[in-house]
């Protein structure tokens, strides 16, 4: 690993911008560059697979070492802080029994992937490094084995340790929530993706991938911290409902501009289309592309739990976190609903009754408003 000094990561001189496609010149090159290369792969399967792995994957003992002790080290630090900062806090606000519960979680999340999105975003925007703008750049003058920059190696250590730390996490500390399974299938699948594109060193586009990714979970926890502030110590506060509300909007937004616009447009055409323009037998293109492509399917599989959030939202006029499990309480309430129908409409009478009274009713529990 050497310093990044400015402008080896592309070629010198001159290649012209290319201009971002649409989703359909993406489709149509793309199958049409998959297919060629599948069909003149005639040598492709175990044997050649095996043989690129070897000649081609570079990643040492020490590097292995640092991520396994980083991992560990997020773990603690995760523990460490939530018993003394967290948990205490949540306490502090006086947030309800569950909510207290899940605040620890979404504010450890909400503080790694902000440094983690802010150092993405300096590496894209404030240095030289040009793949945001240009992304076919990626693999200009990539070879076998070349040195990844500190400044992109450190960014490898802190998110590829992070997930090592998120697979632990998800099952063992954090709250189970209905897409759990499917986020740890996320968290290995992204494991993946940032430990072979760091030993093949397609690390430039790695970069990208984590830029594109990590600004939806900045918003999503502080829509979630927010929903949990808005109904503390007995009383209903105003400020929180709309920062949450802004929070929904906005989360919205970036998740289908950042996952489902830019990340295919930008990163699967380089990798589709341009790797093979760059570097013709280019290693496991297949592999990480088929890898990509199960990341982009999983983001839109979370985009119908978002759109059926904002059809909660418009329906109801209350944020809440669609992802949550609470079959015993739901299975509760239709049981009762069931027994007396009229208990919906009682709930609305008495709801519109204390509105007007300048109250909030949650959970049934009549709280005074506050800003």
């Amino acid at each position: 690993m050497d310093s990044h000094t400015g402008g080896d990561s592309m070629s010198t001189g001159a290649v012209e911008v290319e201009p971002m496609p649409g989703y359909v010149e993406l489709i149509t090159r793309a199958s049409t560059v998959m297919f060629g290369a599948l069909r003149d792969c005639s040598a492709c399967g175990l044997e050649l697979s095996k043989r690129t792995l070897l000649d081609n994957a570079y990643i040492t003992w020490i590097e292995i070492v640092l991520f396994f002790f980083c991992a560990f080290l997020w773990t603690q630090i995760r523990r460490g802080l939530t018993e003394c900062l967290f948990k205490p806090l949540a306490q502090w606000s006086r947030l309800q029994p569950k909510d207290a519960a899940k605040m620890p979680e979404s504010t450890w999340k909400l503080v790694f992937y902000t440094m983690s999105w802010s150092y993405s975003t300096y590496l894209l925007f404030f240095t030289s490094y040009s793949f945001f703008h240009d992304p076919p750049s990626v693999f200009y003058d990539w070879k076998s084995g070349m040195t990844v920059p500190i400044d992109i190696a450190i960014a490898y250590l802190i998110q590829g340790s992070f997930y090592g730390h998120s697979i632990y996490a998800t099952v063992y500390m954090d709250a189970w929530r209905k897409d759990s399974t499917v986020m740890v299938v996320h968290h290995v699948i992204t494991l993946a993706l940032i430990s072979f594109s760091y030993a093949f060193r397609y690390h430039s586009v790695g970069i990208l991938v984590l830029f594109l990714h990590d600004i939806n979970d900045i918003q999503l926890e502080f829509t979630k911290l927010n929903v949990y502030l808005k109904s503390r110590g007995g009383n209903y506060y105003l400020i929180n409902d709309i920062l949450s509300n802004m929070g929904s909007v906005s989360f919205s937004i970036t998740w289908f501009w950042f996952r489902l616009y830019w990340f295919p447009l930008k990163v699967l055409y380089a990798t589709c289309v341009s790797s093979l323009q760059s570097v013709p037998n280019i290693p496991f293109y297949f592999f990480f592309n088929a890898l990509l492509l199960a990341l982009l399917l999983m983001n839109i599989y979370w985009f119908l739990f978002i759109v059926v959030f904002v059809v909660k939202v418009l329906k109801m006029k209350e944020v809440n976190d669609v992802r949550e499990y609470e079959e015993e309480e739901g299975s509760k309430a239709a049981a009762g609903l069931l027994k007396d129908p009229q208990a919906e409409n009682d709930e609305d009478d008495a709801g519109h009754h204390n509105s007007a009274q300048g109250k909030h009713v949650q959970n049934g529990v009549t709280k005074e408003k506050h800003l």
